[in-house]
């Protein structure tokens, strides 16, 4: 058991008692427990497998590729329209946690990431190079070779960090706080990826 988790469940006082019971059916599979992106994370074989959170309305379980569980007694929701591969069994107060149903899911996502099903990811879009990102470059080769070794994605992430600004002078400061960051090789929101 992961001290950090109970750090989480304490400070989620609403839904302490769900994520309790929901902890405890994870720890009963035999999966690792950890803490990312700040909540417990539960994995197996180093892969991330479930999740648990508690929100304002809701508590419950992240499935890391619930779009291959089967879901047949479709306790399942997609939580946004961009997730492809997430899936979220959700909690309100006064729902009953059936500890046979969660774990039998849990045990599908097991078994399924032990199959290797994942939802293969998008590569990044198109993008037009911010004029601002582009004419610091040409004037700084440690930017320039930094930004050129990062991968697509995060050359996207950057440029629109900065093309997305409105004011130029916000511009200006988003393009001073990032050059260390391009020639550390260190992607935009990479703070919170390890969490």
């Amino acid at each position: 058991m992961n001290p950090k988790v109970d750090e989480y469940i304490a400070h989620k006082s609403d839904w302490s008692e769900e994520l309790k019971q929901l902890r405890s059916i994870m720890l009963s599979t035999g999966m690792e427990e950890t803490v990312k992106w700040g909540g417990p994370v539960y994995t197996v074989n180093g892969e991330n497998v479930c999740g648990l959170a508690g929100f304002k309305h809701h508590c419950g379980i992240w499935f890391f590729n619930g779009v291959f569980l089967k879901d047949t007694q479709s306790l399942l929701v997609n939580a946004q329209e961009s997730t492809k591969a997430m899936r979220q069994m959700r909690f309100e107060r006064g729902d009953t946690i059936s500890a046979d149903t969660v774990k039998a899911y849990v045990l599908e996502a097991i078994e399924n990431e032990k199959k290797g099903l994942k939802v293969q990811a998008a590569k990044p879009g198109k993008y037009q190079l911010s004029a601002y990102l582009k004419q610091a470059m040409d004037s700084d080769k440690a930017l320039l070779d930094g930004f050129n070794a990062l991968t697509p994605g995060k050359q996207k992430e950057y440029s629109n960090y900065i093309s997305e600004a409105k004011q130029e002078k916000t511009k200006v400061t988003r393009l001073d706080k990032i050059k260390p960051m391009i020639i550390a090789g260190v992607g935009l929101h990479d703070k919170y990826k390890n969490c």
